[in-house]
């Protein structure tokens, strides 16, 4: 069952989820980082089992001249255990029926092309997304 991620209690149930996929982030900051990300145009939905979450993902929404009204995919993330056994393609028919329901004009996200990520690239493709651009970034060490 896909929930949306409402109270502190199920932000921290997706720590694990999330740590999976940014392992940087520190458990001492996580529930205010993300709760400063949740404030900014976001959700976090997660599948949850046996009082466990066991996928999850962030995506934001909003509207530029290229994109028209989007959602942008910022994290979707499965447990090492869970992987494969269709999570995170639940998570995805979420986000695009939400998307549907709320006139958004297109989806997107960026994933990153290490061979770990093939699989989740496979899944992208069969749900009809396609490659359209290169992802280029300049990062500052602050």
């Amino acid at each position: 069952m896909i929930k949306v991620a409402t109270t502190d209690e199920e932000i921290l149930k997706c720590h694990e989820v999330i740590f999976a996929l940014r392992p940087k982030l520190k458990d001492d900051i996580y529930l205010n980082e993300m709760k400063k990300t949740l404030a900014d145009n976001r959700m976090l939905i997660f599948v949850e089992e046996k009082g466990k979450a066991l996928s999850c993902s962030v995506f934001e929404w909003g509207y530029n001249l290229y994109r028209g009204k989007y959602i942008y995919i910022d994290d979707l993330s499965t447990m090492p255990e869970a992987r494969g056994k269709g999570y995170a393609s639940q998570l995805l028919n979420w986000i695009i029926n939400y998307a549907n329901e709320n006139k958004f004009d297109q989806v997107h996200l960026d994933s990153g092309v290490r061979d770990e990520r093939f699989d989740a690239h496979r899944l992208y493709l069969n749900k009809r997304f396609n490659i359209t651009s290169l992802h280029f970034a300049l990062e500052f060490k602050n």
